[in-house]
């Protein structure tokens, strides 16, 4: 495996707090290490169907507020899963780092993923036992330390922070599917009201809106949504037949409208949000 890391991730918009908005997009890097690719049993680009793909490009016209995208692919360090989400027979020795076991992790999806596509075996062999501690100490630390760095100034000049975690889905089965879905942990992550505001925002433009169901948020929404101090937290997750060819990984007829709709998002939230009460304690109870 490599010995040094590059960055992890990039971040472009305004940085000090001045905006009660950040935005992540965790799934859509598309870099891998030689040697990573050197000790894959698959070829490349199986490795990126694991991708959010294109996503950061899509929120690339967003201007002024925060916006972070992974650089790594998924399939190399899944930055919406916790730390310790590992499986230790993935790997050649003791770990020393905590380890737990999750249906995530049963399923080879952990924070080291073991499989991508439909239960693929991503290496060839077992990986050295330091190598889950140098990526999660290189990656996954940094990347979660600016999310909440950039929330804590979000909400010390506000009262409020609000982050949006960025994701894209295969199309759901079933007659109708939703194409897109609203992410809240159930109503845990976040207010109600910026959660319907959100869902309002895309339902108005066509697209078919579903909320938790079938994704209810992650790592991401658990770790930083915690609405009782006044952080937000909202998973949107976007069929990716709207924006993209899928089978060839490249923007779709589709692509330029989903664009300015998350643009046009960010200006619905951030010309709302101060009327919504997001400072104020919030209640599970009270859902």
């Amino acid at each position: 495996m490599d010995d040094s890391l590059e960055p992890g991730f990039t971040a472009t918009g305004d940085m000090d707090g001045r905006w009660p908005l950040v935005i992540a997009s965790p799934h859509s890097g598309r870099y891998y290490p030689a040697a990573f690719l050197a000790s894959a049993h698959l070829p490349l680009p199986q490795l990126r169907r694991a991708e959010d793909v294109l996503v950061d490009q899509l929120l690339a016209g967003i201007s002024g507020v925060p916006v972070l995208c992974a650089r790594y692919g998924r399939a190399f360090l899944d930055l919406n899963r916790a730390a310790d989400e590992l499986d230790p027979r993935m790997f050649e020795g003791p770990l020393g780092v905590p380890a737990r076991n999750s249906d995530r992790v049963e399923a080879g999806l952990g924070v080291v993923p073991r499989v991508v596509g439909l239960g693929l075996d991503i290496y060839r062999n077992k990986l050295p036992a330091a190598e889950a501690a140098r990526r999660i100490a290189a990656l996954h630390m940094p990347w979660h330390d600016r999310l909440a760095t950039q929330l804590a100034r979000a909400r010390e000049q506000h009262g409020y922070a609000i982050l949006l975690d960025c994701h894209s889905m295969p199309r759901p089965a079933g007659i109708m599917p939703p194409q897109i879905v609203i992410g809240d942990r159930q109503g845990r992550s976040a207010s109600p009201a910026l959660v319907t505001l959100i869902e309002r925002h895309f339902a108005g433009a066509g697209w078919r809106v579903a909320r938790n169901n079938p994704y209810a948020g992650g790592y991401t929404t658990v770790h930083h949504g915690q609405p009782a101090v006044a952080v937000h937290c909202i998973q949107i997750e976007v069929d990716r037949t709207l924006y993209m060819d899928s089978g060839r990984l490249v923007p779709g007829p589709g692509f330029d409208r989903m664009a300015r709709h998350f643009q046009a998002l960010v200006q619905v939230i951030l010309a709302a949000a101060p009327l919504l009460g997001l400072g104020s304690p919030f209640s599970e109870a009270a859902e």
